[in-house]
């Protein structure tokens, strides 16, 4: 490996980490990376997963002032997390990538929708109101943590925003909260990832150790400066990088 590409991928590193911590997405900047640095298409699925995972750690530590009160939520939801999570990673280890990879522009998009008219959504479908317990449907939010564990074990690429977006139609929380809960299911997601495919992936070690310390230092950073951001600058961020990435996901 040549000096300037240790360089690309610290840097990719620091920006995914950034980014995964605020607005979720950053493996669209990690995985197009790997691929144009010649790891073939899982090889790089794999590594990148396992390059993110501490970067998804670190956001969650940063976030802690914001998941207090969360704690049962979150044990409730590991279980679920977790055998989503093992759902994905055998549906990528197992069977082609083509029909995927053509369905995740369309899922990016309908992420970045649920999270524009989130209000009118919860409106229609009946979701918590404000000043409504914050529990929300524990059957809803189950079913949201599994269908993204899901995505996030088989793609892991934006499986944050997609998160988010669910969690907002189900909870009645404040969006930096939900940012929070998101980055612990990141970081159940990374940590389950991280166990299957050194086992079961085509992993490219030398890369992981580039990439997953800059995504640590950059995870950290962008949860601390997502805390600082109003909740409407917040979700309009998500909205616009969810809808970025499925464009050039459509032309690629």
């Amino acid at each position: 490996m040549q000096l300037w590409e240790v360089f690309a991928l610290f840097g990719g590193g620091l920006l995914a980490g950034g980014v995964n911590a605020i607005a979720g997405g950053g493996s669209l900047i990690t995985f197009p990376l790997l691929v144009a640095m010649g790891l073939p298409g899982v090889a790089a699925n794999v590594t990148n997963a396992l390059s993110v995972a501490p970067g998804y750690i670190s956001s969650a530590v940063a976030s802690r002032p914001d998941l207090v009160g969360q704690k049962s939520r979150i044990l409730s939801v590991i279980p679920t997390i977790i055998a989503g999570t093992l759902c994905g990673s055998a549906l990528l280890l197992l069977t082609p990538r083509s029909a995927f990879e053509f369905v995740v522009p369309f899922l990016l998009l309908a992420a970045a929708s649920l999270m524009a008219f989130q209000k009118q959504l919860k409106a229609l479908a009946g979701g918590p109101k404000e000043g409504a317990p914050s529990g929300g449907n524990p059957y809803l939010v189950q079913l949201v943590f599994f269908v993204c564990g899901l995505y996030g074990g088989y793609f892991n690429a934006a499986m944050g925003v997609l998160a988010i977006a669910g969690l907002s139609l189900v909870l009645d929380e404040s969006l930096r909260r939900i940012t929070a809960l998101r980055n612990v299911f990141a970081a159940i997601v990374g940590t389950t990832t991280v166990l299957v495919y050194s086992i079961f992936g085509p992993v490219d070690w030398l890369t992981v150790a580039i990439l997953a310390p800059a995504t640590v230092i950059g995870g950290f950073a962008g949860a601390r400066l997502a805390r600082k951001l109003p909740s409407e600058v917040l979700r309009w961020t998500i909205v616009v990088f969810a809808g970025v990435v499925a464009v050039v996901l459509f032309f690629t």
